[in-house]
């Protein structure tokens, strides 16, 4: 047994070698003007994460291959897991990650299949198919109740530190649905004991649903980039006679978040880290509640980004508990209608790759968020979102409605401007049109989609953002 495991680590090591890595591009960095993540070589990265909370604990070898296939085909770069969900943790060959005194001397004395060890394949697994693992360290709850104190979080920090310091797939997550004014001292003992050992990866915080991490952390020397959780309710839900209580009336307008993140200094890169599920009831926790679509779930992605996000993260609601047929009971398993590997085929998990194709397409780290290029602009579902760079602008509309763009915004005697349909990539050359305010109509059938103009001289492609090859791994070749 153990020379078929070290033989099959060999063999993930040399094809990893041969393959064309993302971290071939060097380290994970934030960029120049503070607003994006870029590779030392200077490559743009746009973070677009998929929502694997539970993966440690209920996932076996062959369905964390078999997830982690699906993720990279769909365009993920970047899963996000609960390293321990609860004190101790177990994983689905019964085996735990260490005890409640934090004792760590015999963490891996349950061979391949103990807890750490099979979270080292997990971080393995991801490295060959081109996923960095962001790895939320210790869930919220348990800094909450007490059962972690400031120097449990540094021998922890330590440990997880020394252990995966040197994998090139790592980002390390403070946090986990919880306010940071909460027992901050262990997110800080944590955090800065992980960046004394492991100087080279990237570190955020998950703060709880409708909050943003910068409004206790972002002067932090940890820090690197901001994430928000946007969270699951829709517009003006009630639970009985009761309206929720929505923090500053973001409801549904994730965008306002980006916005926000702008007023703190320094400026940091930011990023929706948990925004309404595909699949989850409204409002989370009534399963009688209509639920997340795939279209609704775009418009999330779209509405962060171009307001000037550096990525994205989708969750379904099926995958991220990992629950299937005979599992002996779920954790937060709300509206669970099908199995989590059922749910890798949704529509919303394999449309996320358009918006990360298109940004990838165009000169990134340029990008501003441009709403003054929308000419009275409605609301809520009618609003319509753009972002610009030198020769391009973008335009994200929800609702197919007449809408005004000034086309002045950008560099270009003639504009050339094209429809690209959000829910399968395609793009539609509409002509060229003279450099000035104009009026566009997408048909009731057009469904959302993105209005992108250029500079008639600009030499653009958009025909790749559509799929050729289903076969073919996004994560690599689209970087290129």
């Amino acid at each position: 047994m153990k020379l078929r495991f070290i033989l099959a680590v060999m063999m993930m090591i040399t094809t990893a070698a041969a393959k064309n890595n993302l971290w071939d591009n060097g380290t994970l960095k934030v960029s120049d003007n503070q607003r994006f993540l870029q590779f030392s070589n200077g490559k743009p990265f746009f973070w677009l994460g998929e929502t694997g909370w539970l993966m440690p604990q209920r996932l076996n070898r062959e369905e964390v291959e078999f997830y982690l296939t699906k993720c990279e085909k769909a365009g993920y770069n970047v899963v996000q897991i609960q390293v321990i969900n609860g004190i101790p943790a177990i994983n689905t060959y019964g085996q735990m990650s260490f005890d409640k005194d934090f004792d760590f001397s015999h963490a891996d004395t349950h061979g391949v299949y103990g807890y750490w060890n099979h979270l080292d394949y997990i971080i393995n697994t991801a490295a060959r198919h081109n996923i960095y693992i962001g790895m939320v360290c210790i869930w919220g709850s348990m800094v909450k109740s007490g059962a972690i104190n400031e120097e449990q979080a540094k021998t922890y920090g330590a440990f997880l530190a020394n252990r995966y310091k040197k994998c090139p797939n790592i980002i390390w997550i403070m946090g986990g649905d919880i306010q940071g004014d909460i027992h901050p001292e262990v997110w800080h003992a944590m955090a800065n004991t992980i960046k004394s050992i492991d100087k080279k990866h990237l570190m955020t915080y998950h703060p709880r649903g409708r909050h943003t991490s910068a409004q206790w952390f972002n002067d932090a020397k940890w820090l690197d980039f901001n994430t928000f959780q946007s969270g699951h309710r829709r517009y003006g839900q009630r639970m009985g006679n009761i309206t929720y209580a929505i923090p500053d009336s973001t409801e549904e307008d994730n965008w306002m978040y980006v916005d926000s993140a702008w007023n703190y200094k320094p400026i940091k890169p930011v990023i929706d880290s948990e925004p309404s599920y595909e699949g989850i009831p409204k409002g989370l926790h009534d399963n009688d509640e209509p639920r997340w679509s795939a279209r609704e779930v775009r418009r999330y992605a779209y509405w962060s980004v171009f307001a000037g996000s550096c990525g994205h993260t989708y969750g379904n609601n099926n995958i991220m508990q990992f629950v299937k047929p005979g599992f002996p009971g779920a954790y937060f398993a709300d509206g669970i209608d099908k199995p989590w590997y059922k749910a890798v085929d949704d529509p919303g998990f394999n449309q996320m790759k358009y918006l990360k194709r298109l940004m990838l397409m165009l000169p990134y780290l340029e990008r501003a968020p441009c709403q003054k290029a929308v000419i009275d602009n409605g609301t809520r579902y009618d609003r319509v979102a753009a972002t610009k760079g030198n020769d391009y602008l973008l335009a994200y509309v929800y609702n197919p409605k007449p809408f005004t763009l000034d086309l002045t915004v950008i560099k270009g005697k003639k504009k050339k401007v094209w429809w690209m349909n959000a829910e399968d990539g395609t793009v539609v050359l509409l002509g060229t049109y003279d450099n000035r305010k104009t009026t566009f109509s997408p048909t009731p059938t057009t469904g959302d989609g993105v209005l992108i103009a250029t500079d008639s001289e600009a030499q653009y492609d958009f025909s790749t953002i559509a799929d050729k090859d289903a076969n073919t791994p996004d994560n690599v070749d689209r970087m290129e």
